[in-house]
């Protein structure tokens, strides 16, 4: 079965919108992708760039369609259902498989959070005076805050404007200088190692581009956006208006994971050029990643890596706990929706401020920053497997798609993306275990 098509040629969902109000209403899709640049990706990036170099840059251009593709998957299948990823695995597939998957991602989720917050508090020790813990307990307090109390119409737009903090990176890549015939080749010509640090940076670079709490976020802020607005419903509803929301929903995506991607090879880009040609491949610490670019790459490098690492935190930090509360309570039912007030959705603030408060208290047993960080993009890497297939079996159910059935090149794509994830999970295992 194939989408169906606007009812007229002149209805209002048939016609496309200019460039600008494009860009204006990008939403979940840009969010999702610059969520995914979150101190756990800007380690990894930085791990990978320091310890293998240029080498590790083609990774970007590969991850570009899967990741695009699979989001671009999750969203469809939010706004066509009008529920989010857990709430469409528990109508279809038995709770243990519901309740398993859902149990990983939370895992996950925690983890990353403890990582992401520590990794923000060691970095604002970088730029201000006072103790590195005072800033981890005020970044988390201040995100459980503004997810309580902010509606989920105004945080969305705060959201869209941290993005900003991306172009950090950029900006860094830009000022520092490298030999750019060396990273293009190594963009457009793979060098592989079957050595075992280099599947679990692999594995951990495809982890945090490929992450699961980004699926789960993208598809439950389409259902967000329908809640929101009285003319919207889902389009299994309303099915003249699928070409319009398809296509909005495609350029939303691709242009999210596409900026992702550029802030993902500036930093592995950076740190190839400074720490990796110097010697420096073994990064310990946050305060470590950036003080190292000072000497190498100039004092306004150093301040815009810093800065990058508080910024995207502040993006990332209410998506990972936002994911894991809209997984948990789609799973068991529960009222789920950053736009209700606390009394309206007690479970689902509860399961936000636990979440954020449990990896905001993995700080205080001398969680390494960046070792975490490393760590989680690998654990996601790991969990992203048995998530993806599921969510690419759901696809294909017209139980669930109904007449909205995957087109073949999401269906080709989203499927090589799964084997990607299993290939390099396998390979990594493997190589630890010769």
């Amino acid at each position: 079965m194939t989408e169906q098509p606007a009812s007229t040629p002149t209805s209002k969902v048939a016609r496309k919108p200019g460039a600008l109000l494009r860009l204006l209403k990008l939403g979940p899709g840009l969010i999702a992708g610059a969520s995914d640049d979150d101190p756990s990706g800007i380690a990894t990036y930085s791990q990978a760039g320091a310890q293998f170099g240029y080498s590790m840059l083609w990774t970007m251009l590969f991850s570009y369609p899967l990741m695009s593709a699979i989001q671009e998957i999750s969203a469809r299948i939010g706004r066509v259902t009008g529920a989010g990823i857990a709430a469409n695995l528990r109508k279809h597939y038995p709770k243990p498989i519901v309740y398993c998957a859902v149990a990983l991602l939370l895992i996950a989720n925690i983890f990353n959070l403890g990582a992401d917050i520590g990794a923000m508090g060691a970095a604002a020790k970088l730029l201000f005076p006072g103790p590195a813990m005072a800033y981890t307990v005020s970044f988390g307090v201040l995100s459980l805050l503004l997810q309580i109390f902010v509606p989920y119409d105004r945080y969305v737009k705060y959201l869209k404007w941290l993005t900003v903090a991306l172009f950090a990176y950029v900006l860094t890549a830009i000022v520092v200088r490298e030999p750019k015939w060396t990273a293009l080749r190594a963009t457009f010509l793979p060098s592989l190692s079957f050595h075992k640090d280099y599947f679990t940076a692999l594995i951990a670079v495809l982890g945090t581009t490929i992450s699961p709490y980004v699926f789960f976020w993208q598809a439950s802020e389409e259902v967000e956006d329908v809640a929101l607005d009285p003319k919207e419903k889902p389009l299994n509803q309303v099915p003249r208006e699928a070409r319009a929301q398809f296509e909005r929903i495609a350029f939303d995506t691709y242009f999210g994971m596409g900026l992702s991607n550029i802030v993902a090879y500036a930093i592995i880009l950076t740190t190839a050029a400074t720490l990796h040609v110097h010697g420096i491949t073994d990064i310990q610490t946050a305060d470590q990643a950036a003080r190292a670019l000072e000497p190498l790459a100039g004092r306004f490098a150093f301040l815009l890596f810093a800065l990058g690492i508080v910024g995207t935190g502040l993006l990332a930090v209410p998506v990972l706990a936002g994911s894991a509360a809209y997984g948990v309570s789609e799973a068991f039912e529960w009222p789920a929706s950053l736009e209700k007030k606390p009394r309206e959705a007690g479970k689902f603030y509860a399961t936000i401020g636990a979440a954020t408060v449990l990896g905001l208290l993995l700080n205080f047993i001398h969680l390494n920053p960046i070792k975490a960080l490393f760590w989680a993009a690998v654990l996601n890497g790991i969990v992203a497997v048995p998530v993806m297939a599921l969510m690419m079996i759901l696809a294909r159910n017209p139980k669930v798609m109904g007449n909205f059935m995957l087109p073949k090149y999401l269906r080709v794509v989203g499927w090589v993306a799964t084997a990607a994830m299993l290939l390099a999970a396998v390979g990594m295992i493997a190589s630890n275990l010769w």
